[in-house]
């Protein structure tokens, strides 16, 4: 094993377990905020990582965390570091307000099955 290769997830994040300012679902879509390269030197090797992933498409925090082999808490604290610096775009999944009543779904479904 190459040393220094696999840090442990305390010195990613600088000893942080979780975001000050920011929550992240595991199904949030990350997308990187410019296609330009980055060259900024204060951020972590693993920012890099995940602004490179998310530069074409939209990826969700679960998929980021798999692809670069971090824990899902680790990609959770570089994305809230990467929102501060308005380096990514997040979009949230929908909230319970958002969702249609149950009243609706029923009728749909009622609608539906009138015209089988």
């Amino acid at each position: 094993m190459e040393t220094g290769r696999h840090l442990r997830p305390y010195a990613i994040t600088r000893g942080r377990t979780r975001h000050s300012r920011h929550t992240f679902a595991l199904i949030t879509l990350i997308a990187a905020r410019s296609e330009d390269r980055l060259e900024n030197d204060q951020l972590e090797p693993e920012a890099h990582q995940i602004l490179e992933l998310c530069r074409n498409r939209a990826v969700a925090v679960a998929e980021i965390a798999a692809q670069l082999d971090l824990p899902v808490s680790v990609v959770k604290v570089l994305c809230g570091d990467l929102l501060n610096d308005s380096l990514i775009l997040v979009q949230a999944p929908p909230g319970p307000e958002t969702q249609p009543s149950l009243e609706l779904i029923e009728r749909v479904m009622d609608g539906l099955r009138s015209r089988l």
